[in-house]
């Protein structure tokens, strides 16, 4: 981290952005300059007198911005995606990033709530051939929403709001979200549903969800069959959480009366399956776009941004946890140690997650348990939120409904030190466990009850076995002949004959038919390919 100087920090906003965010620049003790529009060189010869910077999409902070910005101190990107910033390489050069994820909810949610009534009305298409001169009154037969069900897949913050808007249209709403508990649904008026259930009853379908490895293509192909005939989907999230060709081919069919996208799997979509479907509409990722969102990032951005430079103060960075410099050092492999745990439990436990234990038994326990308990819920948390970081973290487990509980035990057992991880999951609780060898080398020593040692990194594979002869032979021999490379076998059992845990290291991802025909050998009971 950069070392603050007591002169009065200076702040660049290099992107066209609200006018107040430089009052408040001003008025919490910054020195600002605006100057927008320069060329990526005269970023580069300016940018080394400047403490923090502010930016919006069009800024690129490039390697070469970064290595003549030898005064930085902190990013601040007024919206979500930092796509135009090099993280890593800002994380090297001890420069913080921040985003604003929370700014333009209402604005995105609002824009999905727009795309609904013009699907159920056919506004677009309807306008379209009236400004042509004709009066297809009889051809535009629309539906009402009253009484109609909403399908939310995601009911965070965007979903929730989503839900709020549909329920004063008097409609019905679902929601499918792993993370979604009894109380919260109930707090929020929905009813939670699996997926297929959701699939079935929908009578309007809204994405909320991020794009992950677990979100890509949630409406495949296949789920989009499952449909209730007569569905219309609205899509203001993710591009990719969609199949659009077989959205156009059920779209063509009539089985999908009607879609409506904001987002796509390649943007700026200049083509698509789904152009020219009479009863398509599109628009180029808009979600975002109103005045008052703008305006509420702006001013996030110069808020976290002289928080940080003047105070100290840490609010959604994606590079740094909240730690003081004294604590760094000793803490640096715990916060190692407890993302890969939080993380290994959130990709092996499903269903209705409620409730989380963190415990640090023996000399864990004497440590600040705030960073660790973030860092926990960032590995966590991240397959199912692609913004999530150490800050927000718990932000969004508490949003999510989600007991945290922090359990210190500064009794030894075992090992000298200790981080357990338990989730409580609708077939009872499901822990892992770690420990420092060395007082530095994070290491698995448990896995639902039994021991394992393993270095949680990469790409893995988790397997669960019956224990018999022959069956490491048919798992290495099954991985050979497809090309993939085994790092480490880890083995663990809870006794001979019994139940068997298998956890490898492969040098690249394992492909979805591997999985499958790993999950057809004899004697397997569960296959899931991991990632650190």
């Amino acid at each position: 981290m950069k070392v603050f100087n007591m002169t009065k920090p200076k702040v660049l906003i290099s992107d066209k952005m609200d006018p107040n965010a430089a009052r408040i620049f001003e008025e919490r003790g910054c020195d600002v300059d605006v100057i927008t529009g320069e060329t990526p060189e005269e970023l580069i010869a300016r940018i080394g007198e400047y403490d923090g910077l502010a930016i919006r999409s069009s800024t690129k902070v490039t390697q070469e911005v970064l290595d003549a910005a030898t005064n930085l101190k902190v990013i601040g990107r007024a919206g979500i995606g930092v796509d135009n910033v090099d993280i890593p390489y800002a994380s090297g050069k001890g420069v913080v990033v921040m985003n604003t994820p929370f700014g333009n909810s209402i604005t995105t949610a609002e824009h999905a709530i727009a795309m609904v009534m013009a699907l159920a009305r056919q506004i677009p298409q309807a306008n379209a051939r009236t400004q042509a001169g004709e009066w297809p009154k009889k051809d535009f037969m629309g539906i009402e929403l009253t009484g109609k069900t909403l399908g939310l897949i995601g009911a965070g913050n965007i979903g929730s709001i989503v839900a709020s808007r549909a329920l004063g249209l008097k409609m019905k709403v679902i929601a499918f979200d792993p993370f979604l508990t009894e109380d919260r649904a109930i707090e929020i008026g929905v009813e939670k549903v699996d997926l297929d259930g959701l699939l079935e009853r929908a009578d309007f379908i809204t994405l909320h969800t991020p794009l992950t490895d677990q979100t890509r293509n949630i409406l495949s192909r296949e789920n989009l069959a499952k449909t209730k005939h007569g569905v219309r989907i609205v899509n203001c999230a993710r591009g990719g959480l969609i199949d659009e060709a077989a959205l156009a081919d059920l779209l063509e069919s009539g089985h999908v009366a009607g879609a409506a996208l904001d987002v796509f799997e390649t943007e700026p979509a200049t083509e698509s399956p789904l152009f020219g479907k009479a009863n398509f509409i599109c628009t180029p990722h808009l979600g975002a776009s109103t005045t008052e969102a703008q305006v509420n990032v702006a001013l996030q951005v110069a808020e976290q941004l002289s928080d940080y430079l003047v105070n100290g103060g840490v609010t959604n960075a994606l590079n740094m946890p909240s730690l003081s410099a004294e604590e760094a050092p000793k803490l640096k492999p715990y916060m190692a140690l407890a993302e890969n745990l939080g993380s290994l439990v959130g990709q092996l436990a499903h269903g209705n997650l409620t409730k989380i234990s963190i415990e640090r038994e023996g000399a864990a326990a004497e440590l600040n348990g705030k960073p660790i308990t973030g860092a926990v819920l960032a590995g966590f948390m991240r397959r199912y939120s692609d913004t999530v970081n150490m800050v927000n973290a718990p932000y969004l487990a508490k949003e999510r409904g989600m007991e945290v509980r922090e359990i210190r035990n500064e009794k030894e057992g075992y090992y000298n030190t200790l981080l357990r991880v338990t989730v409580e999951t609708e077939q009872g609780n499901r822990s892992v466990a770690g420990t420092l060898f060395g007082s530095e080398a994070p290491r698995l020593v448990n896995i639902f009850g039994i021991g394992i040692e393993a270095d949680l990194q990469g790409h893995m594979l988790y397997i669960v076995n019956e224990d018999a002869p022959g069956f490491i032979g048919r798992i290495g021999s099954l991985l050979g002949e497809n090309g993939i490379n085994i790092g480490n076998f880890n083995l663990g059992r809870r006794e001979g004959g019994g139940e068997a845990v298998l956890l490898l290291s492969v040098d690249q991802p394992i492909p979805a038919d591997v999985v499958k025909m790993a999950c057809a050998l004899e004697g397997v009971k569960v296959v899931t390919p991991l990632a650190f």
